[in-house]
């Protein structure tokens, strides 16, 4: 299982794009067969973060995810062009 967190902030005038993009990307996203889990979030303190909460069942499904075309489209041509901040925390599951 591969597992992480992705934060992104944005410019507040950019947060209505940003939404409809990540809902988009979200929607696309949790329908690949490798997807275990795709569920993005704003931060309660910080509305222009976005965090999304990612899980799939492995390195495979991971790589079939950055090379689709909903993520070239909503997150490469999108959110990347907007995101002021990236970061990104690998998770290790604790069972």
């Amino acid at each position: 299982m591969v597992s992480f967190l992705v934060r992104l902030k944005f410019a507040q005038e950019d947060r209505a794009e940003v939404a409809d993009a990540v809902r988009r990307l979200a929607e696309a996203s949790r329908k690949e067969p490798g997807c275990v889990s795709y569920i993005p979030h704003h931060s309660e303190e910080d509305l222009d973060t976005i965090v999304i909460y990612e899980q799939y069942v492995d390195e495979e499904a991971l790589k079939a995810h950055r090379d689709s075309e909903h993520f070239k489209k909503y997150a490469v041509g999108g959110l990347f062009q907007r995101m002021r901040e990236r970061a990104v925390e690998n998770l290790i599951a604790l069972l």
